[in-house]
């Protein structure tokens, strides 16, 4: 591990979990932190190389003097963003993966909202190719918990800054290799005090043909399964011990994670019996049938046809043709 003596505390630690990724694409990442109005001293690059085949350190050479590396044996994303966290020493978190990049325009309207608004957390908006927009609505700030009571949120991690004081001993789950956000980012978020969003769409989301989430084998369908019920469990337990305007705010995330897990099963595998046996064990759990809520058009609709018999065949039938 290179460390870095600093005069003073970086404003933002940027951490960037790393795995078999091109060295021109991790490079490509790291230029886009680097493009930013920070200041060298008020940023803090810290890579997490999770045991590659091969370390790009040799082609990062020329700029290595500005970045922490360290490489540790394969654990998965989870140990990884652990690691950055024991390590980073920003007032702000950012994460990053390492094949995607940072926008710079949109980005430094980030930045202002963190600057000058005094929120604990900043969520924004994502994209898959970058565009001109520099028009932004900005939302906030709100009190955590009546927030997640209120809204829907995207709990990739990489889609927020925050202060770095919140997270306390909050960490990923190692093993995780399929939604370990999800878990992490709602116990986040109520960690808060103040919340602000916008639709700046400050993060380029590039997705690698041999990233986990495109793979398509029956092993990591499974895996994919099981970790989203695993994350589940975990929340549910959470919550039964949670105040209670967090328990509230945390079960409407469950209760949509449940309704995504149950249609990644219906599109996943396509089989009514393993469906009818993964509701089983969501019932045994008291994650099934979803609650009684409107949440969401989408929400309602979807609980209304996962009640019965004949709406879920029907989702059986329609849900693999729509995606």
């Amino acid at each position: 591990m290179q460390t870095i003596q600093k005069e003073t505390q970086p404003f933002i630690s940027f951490i960037i979990p790393a795995y078999n990724v091109p060295a021109e694409m991790l490079r490509e990442c790291i230029e886009s932190i680097r493009q930013l109005s920070l200041r060298p001293a008020e940023r803090e690059i810290i890579i997490v190389d999770d045991g590659s085949d091969f370390s790009p350190v040799i082609k990062l050479a020329d700029i290595l003097d500005e970045l922490i590396y360290i490489r540790q044996k394969n654990g998965g994303v989870a140990t990884a963003r652990n690691m950055g966290l024991k390590v980073a020493s920003g007032t702000f978190i950012q994460f990053v993966d390492a094949d995607d990049l940072l926008i710079r325009t949109p980005y430094e309207h980030v930045l202002d909202l963190v600057r000058y608004q005094h929120s604990d957390l900043v969520m924004f908006d994502f994209c898959e190719k970058p565009d001109n927009n520099t028009s932004y609505k900005d939302k906030g700030p709100f009190q955590s918990a009546a927030f997640l009571r209120s809204n829907n949120i995207h709990g990739s991690v990489w889609g927020l800054i925050f202060k770095r004081s919140i997270v306390g001993s909050l960490r990923f789950t190692p093993g995780i290799a399929y939604g370990e956000d999800e878990e992490f980012t709602p116990q986040l978020v109520l960690r808060a005090d103040s919340v602000m969003t916008t639709d700046a769409r400050a993060y380029c989301y590039r997705q690698r043909p041999s990233s986990a989430i495109n793979r398509k084998d029956a092993r990591s369908r499974l895996k994919r399964l099981n970790d989203a019920k695993a994350v589940l469990l975990r929340l549910r337990l959470k919550a039964s011990t949670a105040p209670p305007e967090e328990r509230i705010a945390l079960q409407r995330r469950i209760a949509q994670l449940t309704m995504d897990y149950i249609y990644n099963v219906i599109t996943l595998t396509r089989s009514r019996h393993y469906l009818d046996r993964r509701l089983d064990e969501l019932r045994k759990a008291d994650l099934f049938p979803l609650p009684d809520r409107n949440y969401t058009r989408k929400y309602t609709w979807f609980r209304r046809m996962t009640n019965s018999s004949l709406g879920l065949t029907v989702l059986m039938r329609t849900l693999p043709r729509i995606r």
